[in-house]
This record gives C-alpha cells, structure tokens and sequence, in this order.
C-alpha cells in the first residue's frame, strides 16, 4: 500500500502542475530517458524505488496533452471525473466482457448507452459498444455493416468468408480520415478497392457526384473532416443510400459530438438517419486513452458479427460486450464516461462543445487580425492557418513548437503546408484567445524576420 500512495502522490503532483509545465517535453527530459535503459533486473527491484523512477523520468518527458495550452491532434484534456474514476477502475480492474465477470461494468454499460443515445439524440435502440479508439470502432461498424449487406444478399460471411462473396461497393469521400481506410483493409473490403466521390473546398463529399451503383453498396460519410472541421451533407447521402437499400456509416471521431450542441444542428442535419457511426471519447468527451464508441441502430448486426461461442460461457444474462466486439477480454471503459456524462450533464456536454468552438471562432478572427491567413470555414474546433508562403508556414509551425508555451501540429490542405490548432479540452475557453493568439503571432514575427 505504500507503494500505492507513493503513486497516488505523484499522480496529484503531477495532475496539479501540469498547465505550468512546457506544453512539449524539453530536450533536457527526453535525455533523461536514458534512465529507464538498464538491463532487465536479475531478482526484481523494489516496487517503491520503481514507481519513483517512474516518476522522476518519466513524469518531465510527458507531452502536456491534458494542460491547458495543448492544441495538437484533437487531443482532450483529461476532466477530473475521469481521471478520478480511472484510478478507481484501475484498482477494480474489471473484466467487462460479460455481466458475470463484472456486475458494475455491465449496469453501467446499460447505462452510459442509454445516456449516449440521448445526448447524441441517436434512434432509441441503438447498440453501443466501446473498443480502443475510433480506428477500431469504424471497423467494428465497417464489419457488421459488410456482414449485414451479404446477408441480405445470401451469404455468410462468418460461415463463409470473403472468398466468393458478392462484391461490396464502398463509396467513400475523398477527404476520407487514413484510419478510415485502415479500417476498411482491416476487415476485408480494401483500401484502395472503393468508389471515391470529390470533396468541395472544406473536404465535403459533394453528394450530387455520388455514383449511380447497385448490389450490396457501403457508403462512409465524415463529420468533422480532421483539418477543417466540415461536415459531409447527410440527408442528401441518406437519401441516396436510400435507394439503394446501402449501408451509411458515419466516421465522427471528434465531429459527432457536434449532435449534442443544438446551436450546430445544421451542421448534423440528417446525421441521425445513419446505420452506424463511430467517435472517440478521449477526444472531446475528456476521457483517458484509450476509449473508441462504436453505435450501430440494429444491435443484432453487432452480434451476428462479433459472437464468440464456448462451452465455458454461461448463457444470455444480459448484454455481453464480448459478443458485441471484435475483443472477448476489455477494461471497462464505460465507467470514467459515465463519470464524465453525469458530472456535465445533457447542458455541460453542449457547453462544452459550444466553448469549445467559441474559442477556435476567437482565435481564428484574433490570428486573422494579427495578418495571418486563416484558409478553412470555422464551423467547429478547427483553425487553419498559414504565414506568407509554404517555407515561412513551416518556420511557423516550428517556431510556436520550440517556444513550447502551447503546441501545436503541421498539416497539408489543399497541396500546401498549414498550422492546424484543434480546441476540445475541457479547459479551454474564448478567454484563453488572446493568450494563445498572442504566441502565435510572436512567433510568425520571429519566423518572418528569420526568413528575412
């Protein structure tokens, strides 16, 4: 237990310092990682000694993702209601694969999908499950939804396989996410083997180029393109995808959140008439990695594809994850979203996304102000920005990353380097601006004069 504390301990500190600490390890921490390169011990070292090594090296070398001042790769900060009910969960370390092996976990899955379905405003009876991040949670959907569209057509894929199976056209946007089509290779549909339909100058698919197809017919739609922040128009695809009897899947990794702010209901318009859809909560929900939601409306589709059978397993008893998902054995990752859902509530979820976006609106206009170009509509937690041409744009991104009171990443939009600063920490607010605003554009100063 003394090991424990000692851990307790340093997780406080370190959770109380973490806004004052550089927003990226300094080179001075990152050498001192060499302390961990030590050959493995002969009889084991003390439990106490470990954890304050831990600590000692790898505490200054962390990224400060959970800080106030980090704005790379959609990367929420951690709210204290998960952080506090992932110690708590750490220490039960539940199995959530089957009611039987975790009462706790499976009453709260009951209750967080309900929640999620509410808040989200989802069809009522819509499955959810939670898997490793977004990429794995397109794939859980990607595969119930192939197996659903074989059906129909006479074929098993779980019996069966892919080999001889009806083809599948995929049609997918051309500003799809890469882990879109890792998801589509990772179940058997292919990643290059897809109908791409052009994207206008935001990354949305421009439905009146959707193609004329029959068969079995998959098609991905996005909310929340990774560097603009643009929504794909989800009507028009609904309604084309429903003359065709085809599957819609939507990949929201941070953009489906935008379901639970009213004030951004034009933006969602149609997104509830999807099969299936896909988010992570360690992005704007606020929880700790890892944690991907899947949705699917027919939670049949789930198990058709995902049951595991076994003489060991005990019959129905209620919803049994592991029948559901592409993993048997997973932590519980629904207890810190219900922590985090019942601390905001239905209002704090929307404020949350709200403030969020007000910020990125702020600190577009103040950057823009300041003469730097900002190249996308502000629609959502997205800014992209760029200084005077391609070289002094990358002077900029590298000037604000070495000056390291914020953070944050390089893009390509539309051929050309950008900045992308993405806002979804529970932290940040339309206060935070001008402070931010303000480093950025020393540092285009400090660039444009190192261009000079």
């Amino acid at each position: 237990m003394d090991a424990l504390r000692i851990a307790a301990d340093a997780a406080l500190d370190y959770a109380a310092s973490v806004d004052d600490r550089p927003a990226f390890p300094t080179p001075e921490a990152v050498a001192g990682l060499t302390a961990f390169d030590e050959p493995l011990p002969e009889t084991g070292a003390d439990v106490a000694e470990t954890l304050r090594l831990l600590d000692a090296a790898g505490s200054p070398a962390t990224v400060a993702t959970t800080a106030d001042r980090y704005f790379g790769f959609v990367i929420g900060g951690v709210h204290p209601a998960a952080l506090g009910a992932a110690w708590l969960a750490d220490a039960w370390d539940q199995n959530a694969g089957l009611p039987v092996m975790s009462p706790v976990a499976a009453r709260l899955h009951d209750v967080v999908r309900r929640w999620l379905v509410d808040v989200l405003q989802l069809p009522e009876q819509t499955g959810v499950v939670f898997t490793t991040g977004a990429t794995v949670a397109n794939a859980t959907c990607l595969a119930a939804g192939r197996d659903s569209l074989l059906e129909r057509a006479g074929w098993d894929v779980q019996a069966d396989g892919l080999f001889g199976a009806p083809p599948v056209t995929v049609v997918v946007g051309a500003h799809r996410h890469s882990t879109l089509s890792k998801s589509l290779g990772l179940v058997g549909l292919g990643r290059r083997r897809v109908v791409v339909v052009p994207a206008d100058d935001q990354g949305r698919l421009r439905a009146e180029e959707l193609p004329d197809v029959s068969g079995p017919v998959l098609v991905c739609a996005q909310a929340g393109e990774v560097n603009s922040g643009a929504f794909d128009p989800f009507d028009a695809i609904a309604d084309w995808a429903a003359d065709r009897e085809a599957w819609v899947h939507v990949d929201g990794a941070f953009g489906l959140w935008a379901l639970a702010d009213p004030t951004r209901a034009a933006l969602v318009a149609g997104l509830d008439r999807a099969d299936s859809w896909a988010t992570d909560g360690h992005k704007w929900l606020n929880v700790t990695y890892d944690c991907g939601i899947a949705f699917v409306r027919e939670v049949t589709a789930l198990r058709r594809t995902f049951t595991a059978v076994a003489g060991y397993l005990p019959g129905d008893e209620g919803f049994e994850t592991m029948h559901h998902t592409p993993q048997s054995s997973q932590r519980a990752r629904q207890i810190e979203v219900w922590a985090v859902l019942r601390a905001l509530g239905r209002t704090g979820v929307a404020e949350l996304v709200q403030r969020t976006c007000d910020t990125a609106a702020a600190l577009a206009d103040r950057l823009r102000a300041g003469g730097l170009d900002v190249v996308n509509d502000v629609v959502l937690n997205q800014v992209l920005v760029r200084l005077d041409d391609a070289a002094s744009t990358n002077a900029l991104v590298a000037a604000v990353q070495a000056d390291g009171r914020i953070w944050c990443g390089a893009t390509q939009w539309h051929g050309a380097p950008a900045m992308r600063i993405s806002v979804s920490s529970w932290k940040s607010g339309p206060e935070d601006a001008e402070a931010v605003a303000g480093v950025i554009l020393e540092c285009a100063t400090r660039a444009r004069a190192a261009g000079r």
